[in-house]
């Protein structure tokens, strides 16, 4: 058997692929890049959220409800790019900002009116707990068992302003308050009355 030629045992260049394949692997290559960019920017963005809500919620907690509420405010924009969750513990937690906030403000006997802001704080707080309870119906385990009591609880108190409002409560209290002084002068001049010597008639000359 005759040997094979020299040439036939060393392989042959390597051909290179057609422009249009090269730039169509470039395009791809491209593409790629730039949906893994995205991804990194979009688990980034629900980082920063998560965090943002983690941020006013510590505020919450420390009482601080003006910090909590600047957060939540500039948070609002960005709810949507929270799950589930997260958006029912944000509705829960702005919520019962509004909420303490409106009793800071009626504890500092702030004067009411048309520009009442306890009667604003009230209105987010009944609006953003009502969010909150609605989202929890659909997909519970936003909030915990104690968090949804209060949130209740703040519901019926917040649901009574529909059929009173915030005045007119007040001024029942004031009117029971000055029922209850009058009845309670009225019964102390009564004894008086009863305590005074009575006079016979009998007994003059």
């Amino acid at each position: 058997m005759l040997p094979r030629p020299r040439e036939h045992l060393i392989h042959a260049p390597a051909r290179r692929y057609p422009s249009r394949m090269r730039r169509f692997a470039s395009l791809v290559s491209i593409a790629t890049a730039v949906a893994l960019s995205c991804s990194v920017l979009a688990s980034a963005g629900c980082a920063t959220y998560r965090q943002d809500l983690d941020r006013a919620q510590k505020h919450y907690n420390e009482n601080q409800y003006e910090k909590a509420l600047a957060i939540f405010r500039v948070l609002e924009a960005d709810i949507d790019s929270l799950s589930d969750g997260e958006q029912a513990q944000y509705a829960y937690l702005r919520g019962m900002t509004d909420y303490r906030l409106a009793a800071v403000a009626l504890a500092a006997q702030v004067p009411g009116g048309v520009a009442d802001p306890r009667r604003g704080f009230r209105d987010n707080a009944r609006h953003w707990l009502a969010y909150a309870a609605a989202i929890e119906k659909n997909t519970p385990g936003g909030i915990t068992g104690e968090e949804r009591k209060r949130l209740e609880d703040a519901l019926t108190d917040l649901n009574k302003d529909v059929y009173g409002g915030i005045e007119g409560t007040d001024e029942k209290s004031d009117g029971e308050k000055n029922a209850k002084k009058d009845d309670g002068e009225k019964k102390a001049d009564g004894e008086k009355k009863t305590d005074a010597p009575i006079e016979r008639t009998g007994d003059k000359k």
